[in-house]
């Protein structure tokens, strides 16, 4: 029985090597590219719903009379100053 050449496996390993590192190659620029460039909307859309649910939570605390309106207007204002 003939089996071939032993060095015809290697140019095909290599080769199919070589494609599979070029794939993984693009994969990691375009997921390290797509997150660089989506970084400031995808940071600012949930500080804002943040700062609304946590204005939300404040105003309840307040009206359960957890928070006195100076205690509230101290969060409030912290609020702001992280935006």
């Amino acid at each position: 029985m003939m089996w071939g050449n032993g060095s015809m496996g290697w140019p095909w390993g290599f080769g199919l090597l070589a494609i599979a590192g070029v794939a993984v190659l693009i994969y990691v620029l375009v997921r390290f590219l797509s997150n660089k460039s989506g970084s400031d909307d995808a940071r600012s859309a949930p500080r804002q719903a943040d700062s609304a649910g946590a204005r939300q939570i404040l105003e309840e605390r307040f009206a359960r009379g957890e928070l006195t309106a100076e205690q509230l207007r101290d969060q409030l204002r912290v609020l702001e100053e992280g935006r």
